[in-house]
């Protein structure tokens, strides 16, 4: 059940209709999101029925014994339990296959095939069900007495497939309390799954059919200019699809009542990648630095810190996915960050304070990010360098880059540009426009999405993570 498909927004309309004649009743308020959370696994696969409530159990029985106990050696036993068990799901739904054609290619030793991989973004659930027994562990979070609260919050299922990866401990709160949903917050929540439909079906999709498969599937075919616009509109696609998952996750927990962490914040506007990364996929490096990073020993040792960040890009590189070229994306951003911070640590704490400076800045910054790109999303390595030999070779000429491309690339620019404010001021003023006035905003958003994405939607980027 994708998040642009009419089957989504049909069952989410249902849960709307099931959940406020009951949102008084703390229990029966959980009992509906819990059947919608498992509902939704169902559609993917019915082993999930068992298999997330399970590990879900097991982590809130630990959660509970590390309230309990007081010992140091116990509670890091049974922290260490669920950290085995949980990453243990990860590594044998996600990575075994690549671990084995790893480990065959270089012993020689030909392994058994792996095929138990299932299609659920395993990796944000494991991630997700970390934050509560870590942060119960390190005693900033007190454990739920609620099972119920439990299961329904770690297996939220907007959350599910692409995040924001949320911590267990500051949703419970909000699903331990009452609920009301006022005109205007149901308005902005409107607002916010079409502004998300926006972005991943006239911007997203588009660009990825017309612009950036064919460019990543055949470079030779593009001059060395159009195969660099094409790593651009890739840069471009990635950020609206992910981000308008994100807006459709946001806005669908808005309607049952609950906040979701934002996670994105005009990333191509870093300065430096340390910055990029404070706006890029929040959720991702606010858990890396503080579950990861931060748990280094030695951190007050003077190379420990460089060490630390690129061994925590590097994990978060092979997060994304089971492939050496995630892995080369992840120790780019390490060792790019741990230059950033060597260069700050010399150069002393000077602020940008020319015009150009901070420009200047920002473009050599989204140089970099857009190079990190290239094997990201290529498929090999091989293909990865098959472009930057392409753009290297300097070949000039634009003939595939036609007017409908372009103008979608203008409008995804000045979109990603574009000041918080605006945004934030037209969600007030659809908010507060009277319903018919929003449902005809809707209806003419929904025939101009049918008009431009005739074939239908394409799987958002990050639900394969």
């Amino acid at each position: 059940m994708v998040l642009t498909s009419s089957a989504y927004f049909i069952f989410l309309a249902g849960i709307f209709l099931l959940y406020w004649p009951v949102a008084k009743s703390r229990a029966l308020a959980l009992a509906v999101i819990l059947l919608a959370n498992l509902f939704f696994y169902a559609k993917w696969d019915l082993f999930y029925l068992w298999m997330i409530p399970a590990a879900a159990t097991v982590d809130y029985c630990l959660g509970l014994a590390l309230g309990r106990f007081k010992a140091g050696w116990l509670r890091w036993g049974l922290l260490m339990l669920s950290i085995a068990m949980n990453v243990g799901i990860l590594v044998s739904f996600k990575y075994m296959p690549f671990l084995l054609e790893n480990y065959t290619a270089f012993s020689g030793q030909v392994m058994p095939k792996w095929t138990w991989t299932f299609p659920l973004g395993i990796s944000f659930y494991t991630f997700q069900s970390l934050t509560y027994t870590i942060d119960v562990y390190r005693r900033d979070a007190k454990p739920t007495g609620s099972l119920l609260a439990y299961l329904a919050g770690v297996s939220f299922f907007p959350t599910t497939l692409a995040g924001p990866i949320t911590r267990v401990a500051t949703l419970l709160p909000q699903l331990e309390k009452p609920k009301i949903l006022s005109d205007v917050d149901g308005g902005k929540a409107l607002f916010r799954i079409a502004h998300g439909l926006v972005k991943k079906f006239l911007i997203a999709d588009y660009l990825a059919d017309n612009l950036v498969n064919r460019v990543f599937d055949f470079p030779n075919l593009y001059s060395g200019a159009e195969v660099l616009v094409g790593v651009y509109g890739y840069a471009l696609q990635l950020y609206f699809d992910f981000s308008g998952y994100t807006d459709i996750a946001i806005g669908s927990a808005m309607l049952l009542g609950l906040k979701l962490p934002e996670n994105f914040n005009q990333p191509y506007s870093a300065k430096n990648l340390s910055d990029f990364w404070r706006r890029w996929h929040i959720s991702l490096s606010n858990w890396l630095r503080d579950y990861l990073y931060f748990s280094f020993p030695a951190m007050r040792t003077k190379w420990m810190p460089y060490i630390a960040i690129i061994v925590t890009m590097l994990v978060g590189g092979l997060w994304h996915g089971p492939s050496w070229n995630f892995v080369i994306w992840g120790a780019l951003h390490g060792v790019g960050q741990a230059v950033v911070r060597g260069w700050q640590a010399l150069r002393g704490p000077v602020g940008l304070k020319a015009r150009w400076a901070s420009v200047a800045a920002t473009f050599f910054t989204v140089q970099f990010v857009c190079l990190a790109w290239i094997f990201f999303r290529a498929a090999t390595l091989e293909s990865a360098m098959k472009i930057i030999d392409r753009i290297a070779s300097g070949t000039i000429g634009f003939t595939n880059i036609s007017a409908p491309i372009q103008m979608i690339l203008a409008i995804a620019i000045a979109g990603h540009y574009l000041p918080a404010h605006w945004w934030q001021w037209t969600q007030e003023k659809f908010a507060a426009a009277p319903f018919y006035a929003q449902a005809a905003v809707l209806m003419l958003l929904m025939i101009s999405i049918q008009y431009v994405a005739a074939t239908g939607a394409a799987p958002f980027i990050y639900t394969k993570f």
